[in-house]
C-alpha cells in the first residue's frame, strides 16, 4: 500500500563543493542551498556533497551519505524504457553486497568470498573485464564470520582502489593496472576478527573499521596513510580513554553519562570491555566544514544483557572524530546497554535542516531500535527521535537526558522467553544505505517490519567461536509483511509515503534528479519509483534476491546508467546460499523461523547487472 503527497518541485541545481582527495573539480557558484532552504526542505552541506560529475566513485556517493545523483537522463518519463545494456557473473553465489562505483570510465566491485575486485571497461561494448584483483582470504575465515564473507564495496581516490578483506587486511590496488600497491594487516580473524565495510578515504587518510562482535572482537576504527598503507591511528570502542582516543581537553560530550574518566572500563564488568563487541563495519560519513567523521559502533559482547552490566561504554553509539588524528570530539549512545543486538552501524546523513526558525547543522539516522534521530553534529545533542516502525522494546527516547526509555514489560530475564518484541535483533532497518534526494528533500529508507520472540541463555568466551547467549526467532512484525521501502520528511519528522513488501528490504537505495528512486528486493526485483509518490514506474526481475547496493553514472558515451549486483545471501538470506534447514527455528540467527519459503523463490547466484535506456 502506498501513501502519497503531491509532487514537489526539483530544485534547479545541486550543491557547490570540492570532494577533497578524490579527482573531484571545483564547481561555479550553485544556487541549490538557498533554494532549498528558502522552499524549506533541509539539503546536505555544499562541502560535504559536491555537484555531480557523473562519476560514483564512493559507495555512499558523497562525504554526506546522499547516495543521490544529480543525473536525469533516466526519469519518470523514460525509466520505463530501461534494458539490459550487459551483465557481469561475480564468480561467486554468496551474498553480494558491493556498491558498484564508478571512476575515469571503470566500474568496480568487490565479490563475496573470495572477496575479488572487479575492474569493468565501460568503453568497450559488453563491459568486458579490464582486470581482476584476487585477495585470497583463506578458507578457514569464512567460519569466523557471523553473516557471511560479504562485502559493502570498494572506494576509488587519486587513481587508487581501496577495498578490506575478511581477513582483515586493506588492500591498495593501482585502478588502472590492477597492482597492488601495498596491503596492510590489522587483526587476527581466528580470534573472531574480521573485515566487512567499504573503506572511507579523507584526504590522505584511508579509514577503516572491524567487524565480529558476534564472536567477542573488541571493536576498533583505524586511520591508514593512503602513501604507504602504514597505520596513522587506531581507536578501540571500549576500554580506557587513551585507547578510544579521548582525551578531555578536546571531548566534550552534550549529555554528562558520557563525561568521566575511563567510562570504556567502568561501564563493565571487570576486563569483560576485552571482549565487549562495539566493532566498526558501517558507513561513515564526514563534515569538512568541521573536519569531523562520524562512525557509528556495534552491539556488546555477548547478546545476553545479563552478563554485562552497565551501559556498556562505547557500544551502539556515534563518535564524532577528528579524521587526522583519531580525536573523540563527542559520543551519543542509541541503545545504551544493548538489550536486543541492535548494532549502531547504520549511515549518518550529513544535513543542513530547518529547525523551529533557524538552520541546524544535524546528523540524521534511521536506527535499528526502530527511532529516526535527528543531532546536531557539533555537539551530539538529540533534537528529535521519532518512531517509524511499530516498537514494543522501548517507550520513546527522553531528550532532556538523551537516553532510550526501555519497556519494562520487555527487559530479557533469565529462564523467561519474551514474545512480541519489536523491532527485532536486525532491528527496524539494518545496514542497508537510505537515500537522500536534493530535488525532494526526502530520505528514501529501506528497512524491517520485524518483531521475535527472545531467551537469554548462559555463553562462555572462546576465542574464534560464537559469543552470543540468546536463541532468537523472527517473525513479520503489523500487516503481515516483513519489509517497507518508505519516504520521510525530515523537516515534517513523518512518513510521506510507504511501500509494503514481502520480504525485508536488504538492499540500498539510490535517488536521482530524474525524480525517481532505485531498490531491490529479496525476490529479486530490481525497482524504480516515483520519488513524489512511491508509484513503481519500473521494475525487473533479476536472477537472485538483492541485497546490494544500487549506483547511477554517466557512461563514456554520455548516457546514464544504473548498476545493481544480485545475489541473496547475508544474514537474511543465509538459509538459501548455506542451504539451512528451517525445521529449527533458532537457525541463522532466529531468522530460519520465518525464511523458509525463501528458498522457493529465489536461488543462489552473484551477477552485475547494469541498465540504460536504448541509445538513439
Amino acid at each position: 500500500m502506498i501513501f502519497a503527497r503531491p509532487p514537489i518541485v526539483m530544485v534547479l541545481s545541486v550543491l557547490l563543493a570540492l570532494l577533497g582527495g578524490c579527482d573531484r573539480k571545483p564547481a561555479a557558484n550553485d544556487p541549490a542551498a538557498p533554494a532549498a532552504q528558502a522552499a524549506g526542505r533541509a539539503a546536505p552541506p555544499a562541502a560535504a556533497s559536491p555537484r555531480d560529475d557523473g562519476q560514483w566513485i564512493m559507495p555512499a556517493k558523497d562525504f554526506a551519505n546522499t547516495r543521490y545523483s544529480e543525473l536525469n537522463q533516466i526519469n519518470k518519463q523514460t525509466v520505463g524504457k530501461l534494458q539490459v545494456a550487459f551483465t557481469v557473473s561475480v564468480g561467486a553465489s554468496g551474498g553480494q553486497e558491493s556498491a558498484p562505483i564508478v571512476a575515469q570510465n571503470t566500474l568496480y566491485f568487490v565479490s563475496h568470498y573470495p572477496t575479488t575486485l572487479y575492474a569493468i571497461d565501460l568503453a568497450q561494448p559488453g563491459g568486458p573485464v579490464k582486470w581482476r584483483y584476487e585477495t585470497k582470504p583463506p578458507a578457514a575465515v569464512q567460519g569466523e564470520m557471523c553473516c557471511e564473507p560479504v562485502n559493502r564495496g570498494p572506494t576509488y581516490a587519486n587513481g587508487v582502489v581501496y577495498l578490506n578483506t575478511p581477513d582483515t587486511r586493506t588492500v591498495a590496488v593501482d585502478a588502472a593496472t590492477g597492482k597492488l600497491k601495498w596491503e596492510t594487516r590489522l587483526g587476527d580473524y581466528r580470534r573472531g576478527d574480521t573485515m566487512t565495510m567499504a573503506p572511507f578515504v579523507v584526504g590522505d587518510k584511508v579509514i577503516v573499521g572491524n567487524s565480529g562482535a558476534e564472536f567477542g572482537a573488541r571493536g576498533w576504527i583505524a586511520a591508514l596513510n593512503a602513501a604507504d598503507g602504514s597505520i596513522a591511528w587506531r581507536a578501540y570502542s571500549t576500554g580506557p580513554d587513551v585507547d578510544v582516543k579521548i582525551d578531555p581537553k578536546v571531548f566534550k560530550p552534550f549529555y554528562p553519562q558520557y563525561r568521566g574518566k575511563d567510562l570504556g572500563v567502568s561501564q563493565w564488568p571487570a576486563d569483560a570491555w576485552k571482549i565487549g563487541g562495539g566493532t566498526v563495519w558501517g558507513w561513515i560519513s564526514y563534515d569538512p566544514e568541521q573536519d569531523l567523521i562520524f562512525h557509528g559502533t556495534s552491539n556488546p559482547a555477548p547478546w545476553n544483557h545479563l552478563q554485562r552490566p552497565g551501559d556498556n561504554h562505547w557500544t551502539n553509539g556515534v563518535f564524532a572524530r577528528e579524521p587526522k588524528t583519531g580525536l573523540a570530539h563527542w559520543f551519543y549512545a542509541y541503545s545504551p546497554h544493548d538489550l536486543w543486538d541492535h548494532s549502531g552501524v547504520n549511515e549518518n546523513i550529513v544535513l543542513d535542516l530547518p529547525w523551529q526558525g533557524r538552520t541546524r547543522k544535524v546528523i540524521i539516522r534511521p536506527e535499528r531500535n526502530g527511532y529516526i534521530y535527528v543531532l546536531d553534529r557539533t555537539s551530539g545533542e538529540v533534537l528529535a527521535a521519532d518512531p517509524f516502525i511499530h516498537i514494543t522494546a522501548s517507550q520513546g527516547v527522553d531528550l532532556k537526558t538523551g537516553r532510550l526509555k526501555f519497556n519494562p514489560d520487555m527487559i530479557p530475564q533469565a529462564g523467561k522467553v519474551l514474545r512480541g518484541v519489536c523491532p527485532n535483533s536486525p532491528g527496524a532497518k539494518d545496514w542497508s544505505p537510505s537515500a537522500f534526494s536534493k530535488a525532494t528533500g526526502l530520505i528514501y529508507v529501506p528497512h524491517n517490519n520485524l518483531c521475535m520472540d527472545w531467551e537469554t541463555k548462559p555463553v562462555n568466551y572462546i576465542p574464534g567461536t560464537p559469543y552470543i547467549g540468546v536463541n532468537p526467532r523472527f517473525h513479520p512484525g503489523q500487516g503481515g509483511n516483513a519489509g517497507e521501502f518508505m519516504a520521510w520528511d525530515p523537516v515534517g519528522r513523518r512518513k510521506v509515503w510507504t511501500i509494503a513488501e514481502r520480504w525485508p528490504v536488504w538492499s540500498g537505495a539510490a535517488a536521482t534528479a530524474g525524480g525517481v528512486v532505485f531498490y531491490g528486493t529479496l525476490e529479486g526485483w530490481f525497482k524504480a519509483v516515483d520519488a513524489d509518490t512511491g508509484r513503481e514506474l519500473w521494475k525487473f526481475k533479476t536472477g537472485s534476491g538483492i541485497i546490494g547496493q544500487p549506483t547511477t553514472f554517466r557512461g563514456p558515451d554520455g548516457r546514464q546508467y544504473v548498476a545493481i549486483l544480485s545475489g541473496v545471501g547475508g544474514w537474511v538470506g543465509s538459509i538459501v546460499t548455506n542451504n539451512l534447514d528451517p525445521r529449527d527455528p533458532t537457525a541463522q540467527k532466529g531468522f530460519a523461523n520465518m525464511t523458509g519459503a525463501l528458498k522457493t523463490i529465489t536461488q543462489p547466484s552473484g551477477m552485475l547487472y547494469v541498465f540504460a535506456l536504448p541509445p538513439t
